[in-house]
């Protein structure tokens, strides 16, 4: 077996009463002992999390912004210093590699993406670079990410006191430098509000995209802060303290993972990998520019975005019979006694009260409201296609 990588934190996280687990071969907190209530504070107050876990790169160098621009789907060209986007990285049959989220920092561009995919997406950057003044440096070894989730997360990160400047726009950033705490970068990233992302794709499109929007949902906001590892613990025992201030707490993996099904949010690794296009994994409207110019795999993608379809398309599933067993990946879907696709995630929703889940569906059965039957080791259960992010 791999040796599994430790929080940087964990003796920190031991003393709240965390319960651990892997991750790709990354530790993470799988929760603190109450998973639903830590759920509750993501829905209706903020809690922190510790994504240390995550895998984090930056690129140096004159040509940074001109070679990346070359080899992910989203416009880095258009972003000035302080601002992002949300991308993925494609091979040129246009098949995932990762998603990452890119911030313009001053002097570099900072890519956070899934953990346990540090080697690939940098062999993949490298395989690329000829005379290009650009530098593949791993940031994990120096800093690492704290993440604040949730309708009160701003008023969370005021309270820490630190920032004087809070950035408004998704993807936005700041820097700040504290004589005592170092250099630390706070970006706004809503990880469990995917209409906020849908949102302000709408706005940018000059045909505007229809999105269903849940209260709950609408809600949510959130920040994550990129800090030196020294410094990591005391900024986390601030952060604690501020969120137990409004209601708050930390929280674990089990916990985000139930809000993330339930916003729609797909995830690298469970919902898409390399064997889906993005157009598939409903990530296109955030994800990919059709006005950037050339890409890696950018023909097929724009090839089938003209003239053609995907033949499967990531959809929420609401299920109408319980199921003793959660449904597993793979766990295979029908339409009229045939086989139209696979489920990918499940979870029980507390907010919803009910299973959920998220799969590919083929298209001749994947619209909204469509009843379909899962196949799972526990027998056949009715379910049918919901709009996402999932509402009552």
């Amino acid at each position: 077996m791999n040796p599994v990588t430790p929080l940087p934190l964990r003796e920190f996280h031991q003393s709240l009463g965390a319960n651990f687990a892997a991750m790709n071969g990354a530790e993470i907190v799988a929760d603190y002992g109450d998973a639903l209530t830590e759920h509750a504070a993501l829905r209706q107050t903020a809690g922190v999390l510790d994504l240390s876990f995550r895998s984090r790169l930056c690129l140096t160098g004159a040509d940074r912004v001109r070679f990346l621009h070359g080899q992910i789907t989203n416009d880095v060209k258009r972003l000035r210093p302080g601002e992002g986007c949300y991308a993925a990285i494609v091979t040129a049959k246009g098949k995932m590699q990762s998603d990452l989220n890119v911030f313009a920092l001053p002097d570099e561009l900072f890519l956070d993406f899934e953990p346990g995919l540090t080697a690939t997406v940098t062999a993949r950057l490298e395989k690329y670079l000829v005379a290009d003044d650009v530098q593949v440096v791993a940031v994990a070894p120096h800093y690492d990410l704290l993440s604040v989730q949730g309708p009160q997360a701003e008023a969370i990160v005021r309270a820490v006191g630190l920032f004087a400047e809070i950035p408004a726009r998704e993807f936005g950033s700041v820097k700040i430098t504290d004589v005592t705490l170092g250099e630390i970068y706070l970006m706004n990233q809503p990880r469990l509000d995917a209409g906020s992302r849908r949102r302000e794709e709408a706005d940018k499109s000059p045909q505007p995209v229809a999105v269903r929007l849940p209260t709950l949902a609408a809600r949510n906001a959130g920040f994550d802060l990129l800090i030196p590892t020294a410094s990591l613990g005391a900024v986390a025992d601030k952060l604690i303290a501020a969120a137990k201030s409004v209601g708050g707490r930390a929280c674990g993996w089990t916990a985000f993972e139930i809000a993330r099904i339930e916003a729609g949010i797909p995830l690298f690794g469970a919902d898409m990998d390399e064997s889906n296009l993005p157009l598939e994994c409903g990530i296109e409207a955030r994800a990919v520019s059709y006005h950037k110019g050339c890409y890696i795999g950018q023909e097929v993608i724009n090839r089938i975005h003209s003239i053609g379809h995907v033949n499967r398309e990531l959809r929420g599933l609401w299920l109408t019979e319980e199921p003793k067993l959660l449904p597993a990946n793979g766990d295979k879907i029908f339409h009229a006694e045939k086989e139209v696709g696979y489920v990918t995630s499940a979870v029980h929703s507390p907010m919803l009260n009910a299973t959920i889940a998220l799969g590919y569906v083929r298209r001749e059965a994947n619209a909204v409201g469509t009843e379909l039957r899962l196949r799972t080791g526990a027998g056949e259960r009715g379910a049918k296609i919901a709009a996402v992010p999932f509402a009552k």
